[in-house]
């Protein structure tokens, strides 16, 4: 039942034109200050605890965030993304793009079903989904606009 009402909030704050990131953001933080109001009053604690609870939460917060960016994944992103250049520059993915295209001619949106074919091979060989749409975006809309 939260996670509808989560979901209901979201997408009310996305209607009123809230930017994505605030949203989830603004969500995660209005409900997890819900969640410690609701066990603080439920163990007893009252409404004091339930700051103290919601103070840790934020305490540990620059913690959860460095240990993100730490992650050993995040370093090879922006090698994917020269390499989307690279691709994109020696005009090897405009050739790989148009030749999937020509194997898709007669379809309607030929190119774009092979940009996805594309994207899902460079995703699942790479590893790193975000590095792999943001080389696929380099690489692909040149032969789109075309």
């Amino acid at each position: 039942m939260a996670g509808l009402i989560m979901f209901i909030a979201a997408l009310l704050m996305l209607g009123i034109g809230f930017p994505v990131a605030f949203t989830f953001g603004a969500v995660a933080m209005i409900f997890g200050m819900v969640g410690s109001v609701v066990e603080s009053l439920s163990d007893g604690d009252g409404l004091l605890g339930s700051i103290e609870v919601f103070k840790d939460m934020f305490n540990f917060m620059p913690y959860r965030i460095f240990s993100i960016m730490e992650s050993r994944i995040f370093i090879a992103v922006p090698l994917f993304v020269f390499m989307g250049v690279v691709l994109q520059k020696s005009k090897l993915a405009e050739r790989l793009l148009e030749s999937m295209g020509m194997l898709f001619g007669e379809i309607r949106g030929g190119i774009a079903i092979s940009t996805i074919l594309v994207g899902a091979l460079l995703a699942a060989s790479t590893g790193v989904v975000g590095a792999s749409v943001v080389a696929m975006g380099v690489i692909s809309l040149p032969v789109m606009l075309k």
